[in-house]
C-alpha cells in the first residue's frame, strides 16, 4: 500500500501525485489530497514495515513518527534521515530499490527482528528527537554563554 500525501512545499509532490493518480487503478494505493493525520497514523500502526525511500530528506518527520510507533522503518540514505536510522540498530538505509526489497522481505518474515528494531527505534526517538532532551540541551547551550560566577564572590554578595 502506498500512501500518497506530498507537503505544500515540495516543489515535486504535486507532480508525482498526478503521476501516481494515472496509475492508481493497477496498485492498491490511497492518495490523501489533503494532511490526513489520522489516516497516516492508522497505517503507520498497522503495517509491518514502513518505508521512505527518499533521494532527497530534510529532517524526515514520518519517519520519526513510524520510528516513535515502534515499527521498523527502512529509510533512503539521504539528508537528515542517515541521521534518524542506525543502519541494522533500529531500522535500515538503503540505496537501491533491490536493496529496499530485500530489507522488506527479511522484516516480513522474521517477527523478532520487526519487534527488536522496533523497540530500539522508539528508544532512539526518546533519547534524541523528543522535546524534554531538546529543551535540556536548549538549556545547556544558555548555561554555556552565562557569566561563571564563583562560590566565593556569591557568598561575598
Amino acid at each position: 500500500m502506498l500512501l500518497g500525501n506530498f507537503a505544500t512545499d515540495d516543489p515535486e509532490g504535486e507532480e508525482v501525485f498526478e503521476s501516481l493518480l494515472e496509475d492508481q487503478e493497477e496498485r492498491i494505493i490511497i492518495l490523501s489530497c489533503g494532511d490526513d493525520a489520522n489516516l497516516v497514523n492508522t497505517l503507520q500502526r498497522r503495517a509491518p514495515v514502513i518505508l521512505q525511500k527518499s533521494i532527497r530528506e530534510g529532517f524526515g518527520l514520518t519517519v520519526t513518527k513510524a520510528m516513535w510507533k515502534g515499527e521498523p522503518v527502512i529509510g533512503g540514505k539521504a539528508g537528515e534521515i542517515l541521521s534518524q536510522i542506525q543502519d541494522g540498530v533500529n531500522g535500515f538505509l538503503v540505496s537501491a530499490i533491490e536493496e529496499a526489497a530485500k530489507r522488506i522481505v527479511q522484516l516480513l518474515s522474521d517477527k523478532d527482528l520487526q519487534v527488536r528494531l522496533g523497540q530500539k527505534a522508539r528508544e532512539t526517538v526518546r533519547q534524541q528527537f523528543l522535546l524534554p532532551r531538546l529543551l535540556e540541551q536548549y538549556i545547556d547551550l544558555l548555561n554555556s554563554f552565562e557569566p561563571k560566577i564563583k562560590m566565593k564572590e556569591m557568598a561575598s554578595m
